[in-house]
């Protein structure tokens, strides 16, 4: 089953299933697809074009634009959409290797942040920072929540995962992809993304917003997972007020959440929630 330049987000794949009642039969079941892509950048220095990979994920193909704009957005290496002057698809990357590549070219060479980003390595669908040695450098600096436009009420914050999930439609395929949204502070959902990687559906989801002009400061964050440390860190890098998850948050996510003025809830499922961070938030 040759997934490595797979342009489906989910594909066929035989299996035995087995029951205590029927025993062994030969079925056809449908696989979230994990595919590497290559976010390179382009720009130019001293006269001549430069093209650098900053890392390979596994991702669920689809949505590539906003996967790399979102990435290279949390990771500080732009700040905005006036720091791109286009992007394309590519099928081999500035090394020579023949994977799916999305290529955004700068408006400008970058400065020293563009050592701190650079991993050169593969990232699995579970770690958005493996390779790192340290916490060093996480684009931390200058980012925080921007206030909610008015306070989160509990009713409010108990329906986010559900209105997620009604979204969810690769997950409904496979049950092997993660899902992130954003609501604006009265409920309304703006954007929703998946992805077999937890902080790609993130960066995929942060990425949209900036393509689409739609201001994620201020907003929630709805997860369908646990609450792990990169992606309240994501979240502070684009001003977002609130992250509301359906699993638990990692303690360095609440160490985080605190620094930065983002209010954290964790287990929010059926009548229930867990406020870890900045609770002055909510409408009690």
């Amino acid at each position: 089953m040759e997934i490595r330049n797979a342009t489906d987000p989910a594909c066929d794949s035989p299996s035995l299933h087995w029951t205590s009642t029927d025993g062994w039969s030969s079925v056809s079941e449908r696989l979230v697809v994990e595919a590497p892509l290559a976010i390179e950048i382009a720009y130019e220095r001293q006269g001549q074009e430069v093209r650098k990979v900053l890392a390979v994920t596994m991702r669920t193909p689809g949505s590539d634009e906003e996967l790399a704009i979102g990435f290279l957005f949390s990771e500080g290496l732009i700040g905005g959409l006036e720091d791109v002057t286009g992007g394309a698809a590519a099928a081999e990357n500035s090394r020579g290797e023949a994977i799916a590549t999305w290529r955004v070219r700068l408006a400008r060479a970058p400065g020293e942040e563009l050592q701190r980003v650079s991993r050169g390595l593969i990232t699995s669908s579970a770690c958005g920072l493996c390779g790192r040695s340290t916490l060093e450098g996480l684009p931390l600096g200058g980012a925080g929540a921007v206030p909610l436009g008015e306070p989160l009420t509990c009713e409010a914050i108990l329906a986010l995962p559900g209105e997620l999930r009604r979204l969810q439609k690769t997950f409904d395929e496979t049950g092997g992809c993660h899902g992130a949204a954003l609501f604006d502070a009265k409920g309304p959902l703006l954007l929703a993304r998946e992805d077999v990687g937890r902080h790609n559906a993130v960066d995929k989801l942060i990425g949209a917003a900036l393509l689409r002009g739609i201001p994620a400061a201020g907003k929630i964050l709805a997860l369908s997972g646990r609450a792990s440390f990169e992606l309240v860190q994501k979240a502070a890098a684009a001003g977002i007020a609130a992250v509301v998850a359906v699993g638990a948050p990692s303690s360095l996510a609440v160490t985080i959440a605190h620094e930065t003025g983002i209010t954290l809830i964790g287990f929010t499922r059926g009548n229930r929630f867990n406020v870890y961070a900045h609770a002055a938030r909510l409408k009690t």
